[in-house]
This record gives structure tokens, sequence and C-alpha cells, in this order.
């Protein structure tokens, strides 16, 4: 049977908040600044333990942020009766500039969903607009 709009409004809302109260996502601080079918926007507040030297983020700590965006931006606009079961497939990450002790914010849009997979870009900045990274994260979500 499939779901209404209704339901699927709501398992949508419940997953805006799933996705940043994970403990590894929680971790670094991520918040929902935006979410709705047609992107999302996070914020990764600055933290000197995600940095190499205590003010330039380590990279690991970007791909985290883009890799929560992109799965954020496909959540946002799923047909929970295709299924919930997710994991990402793939992600390309093009590091741009640096953001020094400055939080960053991240935007994604799903560009294509499939029938299993789903196909986000993100982009990354600082709250001047200046470019951190640009990528591409395949989702898959399954029954």
């Amino acid at each position: 049977m499939a779901l209404t709009p209704e339901e699927q409004t709501k398992r949508r809302e419940v997953m805006r908040g799933v996705m940043v109260k994970t403990p590894y996502i929680a971790s670094l601080g991520i918040v929902v600044e935006r979410w709705d079918p047609d992107g999302v926007t996070l914020r990764m507040p600055f933290d000197p333990e995600l940095t190499n030297d205590g003010a330039v983020y380590h990279g690991g700590a970007v791909a985290s942020l883009m890799d929560t965006t992109g799965a954020a931006a496909v959540w946002a606009g799923h047909d929970f009766d295709k299924g919930a079961r997710a994991a990402t497939i793939s992600m390309t990450i093009n590091y741009t500039g640096a953001a020094v002790q400055a939080d960053l914010l991240a935007d994604a849009v799903c560009v294509k969903r499939g029938r299993e997979l789903a196909f986000s870009e993100i982009r990354v900045h600082d709250p001047d607009d200046k470019p951190v990274a640009t990528g591409t994260l395949v989702y898959r979500i399954a029954p």
C-alpha cells in the first residue's frame, strides 16, 4: 500500500532529525539550515578539532560534510514507497579552497532519481561564499 503525501512528508521530516543525530555526524556538530525536496543546506560549525593545524579543516571533515549533505538532498525528496535501506555508493570531491577558522556551509541538490540510485551535486563554501569544495554523490536506497 502506497504512503499518502502527508505520510511521505512526515517521513522526510523524521529523516531530517535522524541525519544529524547519528553519533558520527553529531560529533561533527552538523546542523540543518534548509531542508526541502528542492535541496538542502547543512552547516558544520568551526571546531579546531576538525583541522590540520587549528585553523584549516582536514579534508576528511569536509568529505564527511559533503557525504552527509549529498545524502540529505536525496532523503529530503525521497519516495519512501521505494525503500529505506541506504548507503553511499560513490563520491567525487574537488577541493577548491580552504576555509580558515570559519563555519562550513554545504548546499546539495538531487539531480537524478532512479529506481534505486540517486545522484546529488554538492557545493561547500564558507559564510562569505568562498568556495571550499564541489562534488557528486551516488546514493542507493533499496527496499
